[in-house]
């Protein structure tokens, strides 16, 4: 179905899918699965130390053959050292996200890694392709942790017209309707975070798998936006707290030491009421665990019937 897909082609993949990078529970595990099955698993670095991550990295490569990413966030204390990590290790494809990648472009691009950057505006799209990036990631606001404020549907668009380089759409896709939607839009790809975290091979905490199958639509909030770092999580004690903070007008201090390791509370303690549940507003309709072969498998068994449903509709 997609041998002629540049993004396939580009990055000697199967299926034009990729898991967001998640920091904490984009393990090798996650990754390496989402890889065998045909698309671009991606290690989340975070704020990894950097040898924690080369061992993420050789317990992928050990896992599978194919090709794989490792997602780099900028603003990380660690970012020099994991970028060296990095290029020691050869990654095959680097995602970044909050800022530019420039100035380790050349050396990546050195060693055969293909850089795509996560962007949310049209103009740092275009800067970032001007700074060497093969291909970049359009990532719209209902996604979940870290967000920009425009919205997939505008957001996607804009940015294929604006950049000559292929385009990655993410932010609330989950499955054959969102791929096809994502198409539509001009994109050559899709990056799916929510959904890959409600696969088994995911190592979130089962209480935080728990609360996203009790989603709703409305169920996610975002926090953070005053101090310029909004995020996209779940309701809960430690949102309901944060955003009294906020509208009490908190120093920034006292709110940047409520979120310190809240995430992990949530993802590996199982604090899902203290903790910082990222997930985008998708979650509602994730109603079900499933190996990560079985979800690839379903979005693209489902593509033909949805794009055959649309054609009807236009008659």
């Amino acid at each position: 179905m997609f041998e002629n897909n540049v993004i396939c082609k580009l990055l000697q993949i199967e299926y034009p899918i990729f898991q967001g990078g998640m920091a904490w529970i984009g393990t090798a595990e996650l990754a390496s699965a989402v890889s065998n099955a045909g698309g671009l698993g991606i290690i989340g670095a975070g704020h990894m130390p950097p040898e924690l991550l080369r061992a993420e990295i050789q317990k992928c490569k050990g896992w599978t053959k194919k090709p794989f990413g490792v997602n780099v966030m900028l603003m990380s204390p660690y970012v020099k050292e994991v970028m060296q990590v990095v290029l020691e290790e050869k990654v095959p494809v680097v995602t970044t996200g909050a800022g530019n990648p420039g100035e380790y472009v050349p050396e990546l691009k050195a060693i055969g890694s293909k850089v795509i950057p996560v962007v949310a505006s049209v103009a740092l799209a275009k800067r970032l392709v001007r700074s060497g990036a093969d291909a970049v990631i359009a990532e719209g606001t209902e996604s979940g942790g870290h967000i920009g404020e425009i919205t997939t549907m505008a957001l996607v668009p804009q940015v294929v017209d604006a950049v000559d380089v292929p385009v990655i759409a993410a932010g609330g896709i989950a499955d054959a309707r969102g791929v096809a939607a994502a198409f539509a839009l001009g994109a050559k790809a899709v990056q799916m975070g929510s959904r890959f975290v409600m696969s088994e091979e995911c190592i979130a905490h089962p209480n935080y798998k728990n609360l996203i199958l009790k989603a709703k639509d409305r169920s996610t909030v975002v926090t953070g936006r005053t101090l310029g770092h909004p995020a996209r999580v779940l309701h809960n004690k430690l949102t309901r707290k944060y955003q009294e903070l906020e509208a009490a007008g908190a120093p920034a201090e006292e709110l940047e030491k409520l979120g310190v390791g809240s995430l992990h509370r949530a993802t590996h303690e199982g604090d899902v009421e203290n903790g910082s549940v990222m997930i985008g507003e998708i979650s509602g309709m994730l109603n079900d665990i499933k190996p990560v072969k079985t979800i690839i498998e379903d979005i693209v068994a489902g593509l033909p019937a949805t794009i055959d449903a649309i054609r009807e509709d236009l008659r």
